[in-house]
Order: C-alpha cells, then structure tokens, then sequence
C-alpha cells in the first residue's frame, strides 16, 4: 500500500502526505452524498461530527482534531457564558488562536518541504465558530437595530452541541469551505427554509444535484489537467535559481504573470471538488431561477468563478468571484457588524 502511495505520488509530481489530503478530499463527494441517508436530524448532525473528524485524521493524523478542539470549545463556551460578547471573544481568540498556530507550525516551509498541515482547514472552522458565535449574539438584538443578513442567520436559540460540532466538522467541509452560516445548516438538516423546497416542490420538479454535480467535477478535472501541465514550465522554485535574476525585465515579468497563473489551477481545483461535495450533499441548493422553466441554483456550494477572476478588469471584482464564500462571511460578519 506505501509501494502504491509513493508510485502514485511520483506520477503526479506530489509528496505522500498531500497525495493523502487529496484522496481524502476527495473522498468528500460520496461522504456527502451518504450524508443524505441519514435517518432523522439527530443522526445526520452525529454522521456530519464522526465523518469530518475522520476524514481530518486520515489526511493530516490524530493531533489535527486535537488543534480543532480548542476553537470549538472556546466559541460554544462564549456562548454559553457570555451571549452578549460570544461574537467579539470569538473573534479575537479565534484569529489569535489561527496565527499562532501557523507560526509555530510554519505551515509554509511544510508545503515547501512537501509536507501538510491542519492550518488550512482550521482557519476555515474558525471562519465558522466565529460566524455561529456572532449570530447567536445577533439574537439578542432588536429587528431595527439589524442589517437583513443578520435578520436572516441570527440565531434565538443556542445550537445543541451535537449540531454545533456537525456544523464545524460537517462532511470535511472544513477543509477548504466554502463557508456557510449555522442556520443554513440547521434548515438543511432538519428540511427548512430554502432546503425545504427541496423536499416540497409545490409545483416544481424536485432539484436533481447530479448534473451540476458532474459540470463540477469536470471542471475540478480541467483544472487539474491544466495545473499538471504548465507547473513544470512554471515552477514557483524557479525565483530562487540564479539563473531567474539574470533575465531581462519582459521575461520575468512574463514568467511571474504565468507562474501566479498556474498556481491559481490548483485553488480552481480544491474549490470545485468542493463544490462537488457540497452540491452533491444537497447544502448547496439556494432556489429556483426565475427563467421558464425555472432551474435549480447551486450558489452555497460555489467558491470561484473561473472566468470571473481571469477576466476581470480591476482589482474590486476580484473580491467578487475568488473565494467568494469568504468574502462573503467578511461583508456579513465584519464590514456590516461594524457599520
């Protein structure tokens, strides 16, 4: 099994450790399509917790839960203890917590060494403690005092703590999002709100996932394809070979242009097959168009538009479409609490 590991590792030119990252990633789409199966709210939020710890120890090894821990109780103890305040705690322990972490691990040299770390997906389930721990805040507002994405994710009662660990561990979402509030999880659980169109149509044919679900891993495998193809005519390591600094000014800047551009397929990769999961999952689904006929929406579950971010012409879009569930949690979490 090591054999076939480090084989299929040398093939496409990655370290054992992130060949396992990426199986395991992988491995997301039909842990999330068994999520759907499960009997009853209580045994999907118990299959969400179990699934994503799991799916964290096989890629990154027991202490990744251990590093996962202390956001999550400090964010579900802040609610417990100090509901008026949990978001502000949360928030500055949470990132506190983030950057010590990446210092003391230096999560750079790991991926330059060819290993892998947790850091990743536990700044993606800090994203999510803090955001459950402001909405819980939220609750204690007057409707006038609050912006209409806080109406809407507010949360009046407290997640039990069954719901609150699927939330963060959720079918190892959290190793590279996309982000999504608590009671988005909590309606798509339990078949309310827009998950409940899903299950009572009225009138409309029940959404199918399967077609975005396969256009998305399609795509994960252009990506993917095109990644393979330019890194080695574009490697990163080049900017430290002597041979780099004696070029002239239009062929470095040439070179920086292609080598940002080919580092930026492996991101397009990580976030469709997590698109894949999430739509698969069926978390993803946010409404009917309204075209006739009406077609499903998957927006929860996109994280990049492709040819958003290649073809923009300033650098305000890119906000728009590059890691857009986190630009959203920045806009609704931060930008809007403090306006």
């Amino acid at each position: 099994m090591v054999l076939e590991m480090e084989s299929m590792a040398t093939a496409i030119g990655v370290s054992v450790p992130v060949l396992r990252f990426l199986l395991c990633f992988v491995a997301t789409i039909p842990v999330s399509f068994a999520w759907r199966f499960m009997p009853g709210p209580a045994a999907k939020h118990l299959y969400a917790a179990a699934s994503g710890a799991f799916l964290s120890y096989l890629s990154f090894g027991a202490t990744s839960n251990l590093l996962f821990i202390f956001p999550m109780t400090f964010g579900y103890t802040s609610m417990l203890l100090l509901r008026r305040y949990a978001g502000i705690f949360t928030f500055f322990a949470g990132f506190a917590y983030l950057v010590s972490c990446h210092v003391y691990y230096m999560s750079g040299d790991a991926w330059k060494d060819g290993g892998i770390d947790a850091t990743g997906a536990l700044m993606v389930l800090i994203l999510k403690v803090i955001s459950c721990a402001i909405n819980y805040s939220d609750g204690l507002l007057n409707d006038e005092s609050l912006t209409e994405s806080q109406k809407k994710n507010r949360l009046v009662h407290r997640p039990t703590a069954i719901e609150y660990i699927g939330y963060c561990l959720c079918c190892g979402s959290h190793f590279a999002g996309p982000v999504y509030e608590m009671k988005e999880y909590l309606e798509w659980t339990e078949g309310e709100g827009v998950s409940a169109i899903w299950s009572s149509p009225k009138g409309k044919s029940s959404p199918s996932p399967y077609r975005a679900m396969f256009r998305a891993i399609v795509q994960a495998a252009i990506c993917m394809g095109i990644y393979l193809y330019l890194v080695p005519h574009f490697p990163l390591t080049r900017f430290n070979e002597p041979a780099y600094n004696q070029w002239g000014f239009w062929k470095r800047l040439f070179y920086q242009y292609m080598s940002g551009f080919t580092a930026r397929w492996k991101y397009y990769f990580i976030w469709s097959i997590s698109e894949a999961s999430i739509i698969i999952s069926g978390l993803g689904f946010s409404g009917w168009s309204d075209s006739f006929p009406p077609i499903s929406l998957w927006h929860r579950a996109k994280n990049v538009d492709i040819f958003g971010v290649e073809l923009a012409t300033s650098a305000v879009q890119l906000p728009l479409v590059w890691n857009i569930q986190v630009s959203t949690w920045l806009r609704h979490c931060e930008f809007l609490q403090l306006s």
